[in-house]
């Protein structure tokens, strides 16, 4: 296990990463304020599950090989850039679908699909591997125990942390929402906001240097 120092150091500097809104503040906030806070929240969920493969593969020492060969992040990153630009073009086509008729299609079963459209956001998120495999090991030291197990509970800390954050932002942004419901223009206008912001966050992840 990473010793006290390092897990704080690592902590902090997690917090500090995460607070600043960036490519998964977007995805969240976008989906909060196309569904909701109940969808917001499991859209947070689904893309912190979806990062804890990626942990896995930088403990075990294949995220590496992501982060390193060209053409392996360039398929990874395009993928998530299309799944992003599939979800925003979903959101604004469904910009008026009736809120009553909404609610009800998205229980059940909807769960579910909310959950696992955040998973593939999160695990087809190439940054996150790079960043575990150029920072998790300037944390861990041999003499602690099996580098991998370190590796892994410092992946598991900043999952952690982003869940926490992630989750405040999509409170505040479905708070918003919620107002914004009172009408239904603007509630129109909100869905398509959601959704235009996930079709620009796809965009510039597909368009981001291969090596960034």
């Amino acid at each position: 296990m990473p010793d006290m120092q390092a897990l704080v150091a690592f902590a902090v500097m997690s917090l500090v990463l995460i607070v600043v809104p960036g490519p998964s503040v977007l995805f969240v906030i976008g989906r909060s304020l196309a569904l909701g806070r109940r969808g917001g929240l499991l859209s947070v969920l689904g893309n912190e599950l979806g990062g804890l493969p990626l942990v896995l593969l930088v403990s075990v020492g294949l995220g590496a090989v992501v982060a390193q060969s060209a053409v392996v992040f360039l398929v990874v990153k395009l993928l998530g850039a299309g799944y992003l630009v599939y979800l925003g073009v979903q959101a604004i086509r469904h910009r008026r679908v009736d809120t009553g008729a909404m609610t009800a299609s998205r229980q059940g079963a909807s769960s579910w699909s909310v959950l696992r459209e955040g998973f593939i956001v999160g695990v087809t998120n190439p940054k996150t591997i790079v960043f575990f495999v150029a920072v998790l090991p300037q944390f861990v030291s041999p003499e602690n125990g099996p580098v991998a197990v370190q590796m892994a509970i410092l992946g598991l800390v900043f999952t952690a942390i982003a869940f926490a954050c992630d989750a405040c932002w999509a409170l505040v942004a479905s708070a918003a929402r919620q107002w914004f419901a009172t009408s239904p223009r603007r509630l129109s206008t909100m869905r398509a906001t959601g959704g235009g912001m996930l079709v620009g966050m796809g965009a510039t992840l597909a368009l981001a240097p291969a090596k960034s």
